[in-house]
């Protein structure tokens, strides 16, 4: 059952530092690449494998060398979770700091004006995506060592 977690943490772990390494880059270079947010996504499915691999090497009676191997297995899915959330308010953030009440407001505001706000709003969020992304395969990687 150990093979079969380090396999689903290094699978983890790899998605993250890939989504890191392009959230990273696309931030960097002022971009919105697509390819950041597939990575992000699959990134996040990952971590709902890596759940499932969990409930599995518990139901077969696995016994890790530390108990933290339990913490590390499902906190990557909490990270996740969390980090939808901190999406939201990061948009929240900026349409606040504008006096905008809500999203409809932002079609008020002349067309330069939406494009920064939208854009401010996307770069935001993939800061927020790419360190979850980081923390995420810090997580993984912890799987590995404390199985």
């Amino acid at each position: 059952m150990r093979e079969l977690s380090d396999i689903a943490a290094a699978l983890v772990a790899t998605l993250g530092v890939l989504g890191t390494l392009a959230g990273a880059w696309a931030w960097w270079q002022g971009s919105l690449e697509r390819s950041f947010w597939i990575l992000w996504r699959m990134a996040q499915l990952s971590t709902t494998v890596l759940a499932a691999v969990t409930l599995i090497v518990f139901v077969s009676g696995y016994k890790p060398a530390s108990g933290l191997f339990w913490l590390y297995m499902l906190l990557p899915i909490v990270v996740s979770i969390i980090a939808e959330q901190l999406r939201v308010a990061s948009a929240d953030a900026v349409l606040s700091s504008r006096d905008l009440e809500d999203a409809q407001a932002v079609g008020d505001l002349p067309t330069d004006e939406q494009q920064l706000v939208v854009l401010t709003i996307a770069h935001r969020e993939l800061a927020v995506a790419a360190t979850a992304c980081l923390v995420i395969a810090f997580l993984a990687l912890r799987v590995i060592a404390t199985a």
